[in-house]
Parts: C-alpha cells; sequence; structure tokens
C-alpha cells in the first residue's frame, strides 16, 4: 500500500527520577549525601531507509513513545538512560511541527537522521544540591519529561524528472518504455493509483530517475480526484514532462488539455511553472494526431516534441532534452530556512513566561517553564516542596496572585493538581 502522508504524536521518554540517600558506613562519620543522578530518557529519532517506499508503517502508529531513564541510586550511582527510538522512514520524507506548520526536517539524504522529540534530562540526586548553607539535602529531582508534540509527515518523492498530464494520455506505457518500470497500464482511467519510478538511460550514457504521477483533472489542487493527493511529489523534481494526447480520440481538445494541466499545477505551487518543461504530443501514430499536433503548435510558445510511446518512436530525442535539461538544473533546496522550525526564535508573548486566570475562585497558572517545575519536584519530601515555592517566588507568581485579591485558602491549580494558597 503506498501511503504518502500520516500524522503521529510522539512522547520522548522522560529522565530517570534522582535519588535522595546518605551515607551510613561503618567508621564513616557525617557520610552526608549519597544519592545519584538519574538516567537521559530516550529520544524518538526519524531516520531515512533506502529499502522503503511508503509510510505505511507510520500509519498505524497512533503515537510513539520513548522509554523513561533509569532512576538513579545510593552510592552516588546514576541511573542508565534509556535506549534512543529510531524509526526509519523513506528518503525523501519531509517532518513538520503539525501546530506550527514549521519544518523541522527534510531528510533527502541517505542515513539522513534527525530528532524530532528530546527525551528529558535525569532528575539530580541529592547529593547535586549539596552547598555550604545545606550541606544534607533531604531532597531529590524527578526527572524531566520528554517532549510531546504532533507531527505532519509527508513523502516527496526524489526523482528528477515527473510526467504529468491528463488521465489516460499515455504517461505509464511513456515510462514503461524508456525504463525497466512495469506499471500497471490499461484503456481506462485513473489505471495509475500510486506513483511509479523507474531509473532511465539515454543513448549517450547519462541516466535520471523519472516519476508517473497518478493523472490530474481539472480541479486536482482544490481535492477533485486523485491529483491534489499527488502534487507534492511534483515539487522535488527539477524537470517537468507534460505529455499530452494529440490523437483527440476522446474528444478532447490537446490545447484545452495543456492548459488544464498548467492551472493545476500553478494553483497547487507558482513555483512548479518555474521549473522547465518539456512539451510531449504523444499517440502520433492515431490519425487526426498530425492535424491536431498543428493546431495545437500554432497556439503554444513552446517547443514540442512528438512521440508514439506504444510504437516507440522519437523516445531517444526526448530523453535526450530531458538528461540536458535534468544536467544544467542546481540541486536548490526544496523550502526556505525561514520556513525551518530551528530557524524560529520564539518569544514569550507576554514579559512573564507564565498566566494566571481565575476561573470562579480557583486561580490557574500556566506556563511552560511553571508546568516543568511541577512536574519535577519530589512532592514527598519538605525540603522539595520547600524549593518549589522558592522557584514560584522567583517567577514572581506570589506576587502576581496578590495583585488579582487572593485569599488565605483560595484554591491555586497546576496541570490538574490543586492547592490551598498560604501566606
Amino acid at each position: 500500500m503506498f501511503i504518502d502522508e500520516t500524522n503521529i504524536k510522539v512522547i520522548a521518554g522522560s529522565g530517570g527520577d534522582g535519588c535522595t540517600a546518605f551515607r551510613r558506613e561503618k567508621y564513616v562519620e557525617m557520610g552526608g549525601p549519597f544519592g545519584g543522578n538519574g538516567g537521559k530518557g530516550s529520544d524518538i529519532i526519524f531516520k531515512v531507509d533506502t529499502g522503503l517506499h511508503t509510510l505505511v508503517d507510520l500509519r498505524y502508529m497512533k503515537t510513539i513513545k520513548g522509554k523513561k531513564g533509569e532512576n538513579g541510586s545510593g552510592k552516588n550511582m546514576d541511573g542508565k538512560s534509556a535506549d534512543d527510538i529510531i524509526i526509519k522512514v523513506p528518503q525523501g520524507t519531509v517532518v513538520s511541527d503539525f501546530d506550527t506548520g514549521l519544518i523541522i526536517a527534510d531528510l533527502k539524504e541517505k542515513d539522513d537522521m534527525v530528532v524530532v522529540a528530546k527525551g528529558g534530562r535525569g532528575g539530580r540526586g541529592n547529593t547535586a544540591f549539596k552547598t555550604l548553607a545545606n550541606p544534607a539535602p533531604n531532597f531529590s529531582e524527578n526527572g524531566e519529561p520528554g517532549e510531546e508534540r504532533i507531527l505532519k509527515v509527508e513523502l516527496k518523492l526524489l526523482a528528477d524528472v515527473g510526467l504529468v498530464g491528463l488521465p489516460s494520455v499515455g504517461k505509464s506505457t511513456f515510462l514503461s518504455k524508456v525504463s525497466k518500470a512495469t506499471p500497471k497500464i490499461a484503456d481506462y482511467h485513473f489505471t495509475t493509483l500510486s506513483p511509479n519510478l523507474g531509473v532511465v538511460k539515454t543513448v549517450d550514457n547519462r541516466s535520471f530517475v523519472m516519476a508517473d504521477l497518478p493523472g490530474l483533472i481539472e480541479g486536482a489542487s482544490q481535492g477533485v480526484g486523485l491529483g491534489d493527493k499527488f502534487l507534492r511529489h511534483i515539487e522535488r523534481t527539477k524537470v517537468i514532462a507534460h505529455i499530452v494526447d494529440m490523437s483527440g480520440l476522446e474528444g478532447r481538445d490537446p490545447f484545452d488539455d495543456y492548459q488544464v494541466i498548467n492551472k493545476e499545477l500553478e494553483n497547487f505551487s507558482p513555483k512548479l511553472l518555474k521549473k522547465p518543461m518539456v512539451v510531449i504530443a504523444n499517440k502520433m501514430d492515431m490519425p487526426e494526431a498530425k492535424k491536431n499536433l498543428e493546431e495545437f503548435k500554432k497556439k503554444v510558445n513552446v517547443e514540442v516534441y512528438p512521440i508514439s510511446a506504444i510504437t516507440s518512436s522519437n523516445l531517444n530525442e526526448v530523453l535526450i532534452k530531458l538528461a540536458d535539461l535534468v544536467d544544467k538544473e542546481p540541486n536548490t533546496p526544496l523550502y526556505d530556512e525561514e520556513t525551518y522550525l530551528s530557524h524560529v526564535l520564539y518569544k514569550f508573548e507576554e514579559e512573564k513566561p507564565f498566566t494566571i486566570e481565575k476561573e470562579n475562585d480557583t486561580y490557574i497558572i500556566r506556563g511552560k517553564n511553571v508546568e516543568k517545575m511541577f512536574r519535577m519536584t519530589n512532592f514527598q519530601s519538605d525540603e522539595g516542596i520547600e524549593r518549589f515555592i522558592r522557584q514560584l517566588r522567583k517567577l514572581g507568581i506570589d506576587e502576581e496572585l496578590e495583585k488579582m485579591g487572593i485569599e488565605e485558602g483560595s484554591i491555586v491549580k497546576i496541570l490538574d493538581y490543586e492547592f490551598e494558597y498560604r501566606k
């Protein structure tokens, strides 16, 4: 099954919890804190596997979850980091953040890999909190939560030449004649239900990859028929080979067909019409083809290459032209730098890295840093709770609550947990 787009949730592994322990050995006075740090949680990594050609494996994964790092233990023993989760994807996979639409990675080279969700660091053991003022801290830290996000994963085929045209113009036949690809061929529309790739070799021993894309129809860029599903694969191609049926057997005007396809390409992305295009007049073995070709040439200002895919006539001339264009076209990036997540600088909309909303009699605190500190606090320890309160004060949350008129005993909520406010 050919699957070229899917959404998936990834949750990296949380870090292991730090340990609260003390050195208690015979003849060792004042042993002090002895708790180790937790191990790092597993990253979620996407890596190219050239043997894959579809996203079907990802399609049936609703969520990919990483493993938690090992907890720290006594004797200052750090926990083991969890093994990373490596997910194999086809060459040409584009990974983007579902919420922002920004690109995380374009995996187009062999063995390309990217961390799509980072594992949390391990929590610190009580040894790490030892200071002159507090030589025997009785608290440790929970592991940091792993990164969590929803991804949009798309496959955009890596091909030098993309074949476009209305259904039944002979694209599959053309590909089968010029390469060893074996696409399904029949006398009805939409024979091709998924892209086919073939390696083409010219008479002067040059080679390039050609993709036969399922037939477009009018309205494809707006979701009509199959076209919108596969138009994304044209984006990577260096050259577009536009095949037009010159026979007129189905009562269609070749020039109208030509305009329909160009309009759909432009509607999907204006950049597509800026790519070099070779117009191929197919089915020249049919009775009305020569007459239709003469009329077609009067209406277009481009060079047209007449062929018959079924009889293999004039194929070499077209392939040489395509190879020349492929050789001239540079390898340009598919996306601008501004569309990448790594190039975007995030700023807080407000001056403070938190928000407080009052709903009925409850004060709800939200904020990425606050929520992370909360998750990493070990509430089984009084010292751990006191440290968390100090962190909130340092952020200015107490001051903000008082400005909002909070009273003793009011309910404060962070995530799904509620507390009574005490001054």
